[in-house]
């Protein structure tokens, strides 16, 4: 009976962790400006591994879903990689140098502040 009580109590304590790390998981979705699946590559491997558990670009609509640690990393972090691959999200504005340097369809049309610009298709 012993045994299956400390079974039952390390399965329950298991439960609870995971529990404990499911919460601390935050989801959202914000712009993220480019073109095509080459950008779609570049942009999820900007955010490879850093704390975050989940990122997918959707090229139709430019938008970011990510799933990340917020006691590990920010939202605003996050951006900051993106834009430092060379590409605009809502908060974040990439580098003119960085940007510039991008394969020609990817080069997708900035406003004179950047991260408000409108993307739209170079093919």
């Amino acid at each position: 009976m012993k045994k299956v009580l400390s079974l039952l109590l390390v399965i329950a304590s298991t439960l609870g962790i995971s529990n404990v790390f499911a919460q601390s998981s935050k989801t959202e979705s914000f712009k993220v400006y480019g073109n095509c699946n080459m950008c779609k590559k570049r942009i999820e491997k900007a955010v490879t591994g850093a704390n975050i558990s989940k990122a997918e670009w959707n090229v139709g609509t430019k938008m970011m879903t990510i799933s990340y640690d917020p006691t590990k990393i920010s939202n605003e972090a996050i951006q900051n990689k993106i834009a430092a691959a060379g590409h605009d999200t809502e908060k974040a504005t990439a580098p003119d140098s960085v940007y510039t340097e991008l394969p020609g369809c990817c080069l997708y049309d900035r406003k004179a502040n950047g991260a408000s610009g409108k993307a739209t298709q170079h093919h």
